[in-house]
């Protein structure tokens, strides 16, 4: 049986506003090339916080996985700053959901937050640096978005040349590469994509 990925985040994990209707999500999995290609289960919920995704990833995941545990990829979004979440309250659920996932061996990925309009740059970045702080701690690969993607032109303009909220193709786009180009093959357990 190939490896089951439940990706668990807020509506960028559904691709929202891609032409394409592939999102990071599906671009990532196309390049996934593996004798056995994994099987991605994408669980997303518009606006979801972070307190929320804590509370349901475990009985989501579990239906997916079977019998055998599978692989979990984390996607928090900007949603904690928008609900008045504080920091240390953001940095405790993901740091529960990983401690859950390790004393389950199921191997954990985090993409953190990107950039999104309206949301704090100053919160956006003290929520990724703090998500980041909490992967590290805990040796589980941390994709930051935030940082590479701020100041991205192709990023603001493909979010501006949709609803203004979610990127597009291109976004998605840049979203997938930095998820690839992070540790996502050797997370996996394959060959380094060329």
């Amino acid at each position: 049986m190939s490896t089951r990925i439940c990706i668990v985040g807020d509506e960028l994990v559904a691709g929202v506003g891609d032409a394409r209707g592939m999102g990071w999500v599906g671009r990532v999995a196309a390049r996934t090339r593996a004798e056995e290609p994994p099987a991605f289960f994408t669980l997303a919920v518009p606006g979801e916080t972070s307190t929320a995704l804590a509370g349901r990833w475990e009985s989501e995941c579990n239906r997916r996985f079977g019998k055998e545990p599978g692989h979990l990829v984390v996607a928090p979004g900007c949603a904690d700053l928008e609900h008045g979440i504080s920091l240390a309250r953001s940095r405790l659920n993901l740091a529960n959901v990983l401690d859950d996932a390790a004393s389950r061996a199921i191997p954990t990925f985090v993409v953190g937050p990107p950039p999104r309009p309206g949301a704090s740059e100053t919160g956006l970045a003290g929520l990724s640096e703090a998500y980041a702080d909490v992967c590290g701690r805990r040796r589980v690969p941390y994709v930051e978005t935030f940082a590479p993607l701020r100041s991205h032109e192709q990023w603001q303009a493909d979010v501006a040349a949709g609803d203004g909220v979610h990127p597009g193709q291109a976004g998605y786009g840049l979203l997938a590469w930095l998820v690839l180009h992070n540790g996502w093959h050797s997370w996996l357990g394959l060959p380094e994509e060329n």
